[in-house]
């Protein structure tokens, strides 16, 4: 993940969509420009087989709504964000609009790549925390571990590690990543 800021300007949500297509992810965190480039195979189908469990226990059953990148996540005037996976509750809804989701989803899901991996560690964990997401997985498919990180007073808490990963905003929701890997 590369930064395309000049130094002293902060970038907002109407200059994120003034940048022409081009075929890469762009982001804006705290202000500043992040390009990446297209994820690769063992990303999506790690992300396919996710999606597919996550969207028939959420959605199907009339809970909320997935979204898969790339979709605009704003969280203030100076973050949008294109995370993995989303996952918004019904009682949150109506926050999406025709071009964006602009509430702290329940869940975001980043699956590591090479480019991205130090950023969803770091920047982007302490941009979810901040902005109140209550759940956020990093999923690593190349060592195939999951850190479950559930927001608990204003501030992340690891869960401990499995491959079976139960919903922490939703009771009796689980995902077995055996399936998944």
């Amino acid at each position: 993940m590369s930064t395309l800021t000049p130094k002293g300007l902060k970038w907002t949500y109407e200059d994120y969509v003034k940048i022409p297509e081009d075929g890469l992810r762009h982001e804006i965190i705290n202000g500043e420009h992040f390009v990446n480039a297209s994820p690769g195979t063992q990303h999506q189908h790690v992300s396919k087989r996710l999606q597919y469990q996550l969207y028939t226990k959420i959605e199907l059953a009339g809970l909320g709504v997935l979204y898969n990148a790339p979709i605009d996540v704003q969280l203030s005037e100076f973050d949008i964000v294109q995370p993995d996976i989303v996952i918004v509750l019904n009682e949150n809804v109506r926050k999406i609009t025709p071009t964006k989701i602009k509430v702290a989803p329940h869940l975001v899901v980043e699956i590591l790549s090479p480019s991205t991996a130090g950023n969803d560690r770091t920047i982007k964990k302490d941009l979810y925390e901040r902005s109140g997401v209550r759940e956020y997985w990093i999923v690593d498919p190349f060592e195939q571990q999951v850190e479950q990180w559930m927001l608990r007073e204003g501030k992340y808490v690891l869960a401990p590690k499995g491959n079976v990963i139960r919903l922490s905003f939703v009771s009796d929701i689980e995902v077995d990543f055996e399936t998944v890997w």
